[in-house]
């Protein structure tokens, strides 16, 4: 179908940080808390509206702690409908921890051990980016739902591949965790869109911005010298998330690092580029700007606009359409936490636990996760040839 990459060893644990060295939950705690992961404000009305859309308790298990402490951040474990049955994590004393945090008493040395339970039907990877793809595809062929942290594939074309067809093949339910699909701006673009309020996109941008002088600290060092375009969904949701669209083809243009890790010689992907700023074609032929970047410090966060035929979304809405939708996010269960990610981790947890109650497509489905995903892998191919346009593969259930 395509050029295939080398597929990359099975991991299954994020990070290898505060509790590889030592550190305890609370030291955890104390730590700077990593951008991207400030909790947004409470909303005392965040609830308001709710209602259960059935009785049913979803039994869910989850794998991976990590740095970020990423299996507990969505608030599975405060869902009405959610029954976290067991926890799985490769280091002992994280996976402890996930336990204490997620309230289960129920606890697996690998995701692998924690599958074989037949009770659990739906599982959370939160583990590192490589092992997202292998993992997901093994929950998948055990016959439970998953959702992922992201990027859902990392670096490869091959695992793209695998990954749309164990999803088809098992008919099972599969979400990306893409944090810009609920901020408020982007819900709202998507709103107004479906409305017909912006008609045909001729432009878009989004834009990823983390410095990273140090890299997080990670499980086998998978952040060291990532290429940005590799963890592209942060800003290619600027368009895909709004639209429902893709990305057709790309001309990428990387710029040269000073950070040392950032250097070919000094990480294991050879990647010499902090930043990378990708020129894509969409699928409705309008065009979409897309920045990655790890080493351009002072303003940060996952941002983005969007012009059409009938109006644009800058912070606001101006154009032709008068009678907008909703803007305001649906309501969330009661207890649980909008989260970090521009308040986004209780919207991504409740949306896939909704999807399954009521059996229908998880609102990130598996096309979705793999066309914003897979046009970053192709970006950094064309930014390695000095720009040249790539055709980037394309996903339709």
């Amino acid at each position: 179908m395509r050029d295939r990459s080398t597929r990359r060893s099975f991991l299954q644990a994020v990070g290898a940080g505060a509790a590889a060295l030592g550190l305890s939950q609370t030291a955890r705690a104390e730590e700077k808390v990593i951008q991207g992961f400030e909790k947004a404000p409470t909303d005392p009305n965040a609830s308001k509206g709710w209602k259960p859309v059935s009785d049913r308790k979803i039994k869910v298990g989850i794998a991976g702690y990590g740095v970020c402490s990423f299996g507990a951040a969505f608030s599975f474990q405060d869902h009405p409908n959610v029954q976290i049955t067991g926890v799985a994590d490769l280091q002992p004393d994280r996976c402890a921890e996930l336990a204490k945090a997620c309230r289960c008493d129920k606890t697996y040395p690998s995701l692998e051990e924690m599958i074989k339970d037949k009770s659990i039907e739906a599982v959370f990877v939160a583990t590192d980016a490589p092992s997202h793809a292998r993992l997901c595809i093994e929950v998948l062929k055990s016959g439970k739902d998953v959702a992922s942290a992201v990027p859902a594939v990392f670096g490869s074309l091959e695992e793209a591949d695998m990954l749309f067809e164990a999803v088809k093949n098992t008919g099972r339910k599969y979400m990306l965790f893409e944090t810009s699909y609920f901020h408020e701006d982007l819900y709202a673009m998507r709103q107004i869109y479906n409305a017909g309020g912006l008609g045909k996109l001729v432009y878009s941008e989004g834009e990823y911005y983390h410095y990273m002088s140090e890299p997080i600290p990670s499980y086998k060092g998978w952040r060291v010298g990532l290429p940005p375009q590799w963890y592209p969904t942060h800003s290619n949701a600027y368009y895909v998330g709004a639209s429902g669209g893709s990305f057709t083809e790309v001309s990428c243009m990387g710029i040269p690092s000073l950070i040392n890790q950032l250097k070919p010689a000094n990480n294991p992907y050879k990647n010499p580029f902090g930043t990378e700023i990708a020129l894509f074609r969409t699928s409705e032929g309008g065009m979409s700007r897309m920045a990655v970047s790890w080493d351009t410090p002072g303003d940060s966060g996952e941002k983005g606009r969007i012009r059409g035929q009938k109006g644009s979304f800058y912070g606001k809405y101006e154009g032709l359409e008068k009678n907008l939708p909703n803007l305001k996010r649906p309501p969330l269960p009661p207890k649980v936490d909008a989260g970090g990610h521009g308040g986004s981790h209780g919207y991504l947890m409740n949306e896939f636990v909704t999807a399954i109650l009521e059996n229908r497509k998880p609102l990130i489905d598996i096309a979705q996760a793999l066309n914003m995903t897979v046009a970053g892998i192709v970006a950094h191919q064309s930014a390695l040839k000095n720009g040249e346009l790539l055709k980037i593969p394309q996903y339709r259930l």
